[in-house]
């Protein structure tokens, strides 16, 4: 997988190589709903949607009182950026 330099804006990635490239994190893609993954970390997992203008993230039971914590990262951001946000975790 060549993917472009990490610092180029996730919405100029080719889905394919966004698909890879959520593999290569450890997510796993839901096969019933393929804009759908699953992310499953030694303390803490996640939902990852890829919507239409952003990629959203919901961290399971990590929040105050074991609520979820949803956040949603823009495809205008770096791939770099968000790989940041997105895998370092809640």
């Amino acid at each position: 997988m060549t993917l472009p330099s990490a610092d180029t804006p996730l919405y100029n990635h080719p889905l394919h190589e966004i698909e890879q490239w959520l593999r290569s994190q450890g997510c796993e893609q839901d096969p019933t709903v393929p804009h759908s993954w699953r992310l499953e970390q030694m303390d803490w997992r996640a939902q990852l949607w890829l919507e239409n203008e952003e990629l959203t993230v919901l961290y399971i039971g990590e929040g105050d009182n074991g609520q979820d914590i949803k956040r949603s990262f823009k495809y205008s951001l770096s791939r770099e950026d968000i790989e940041a946000a997105v895998f370092s975790g809640p």
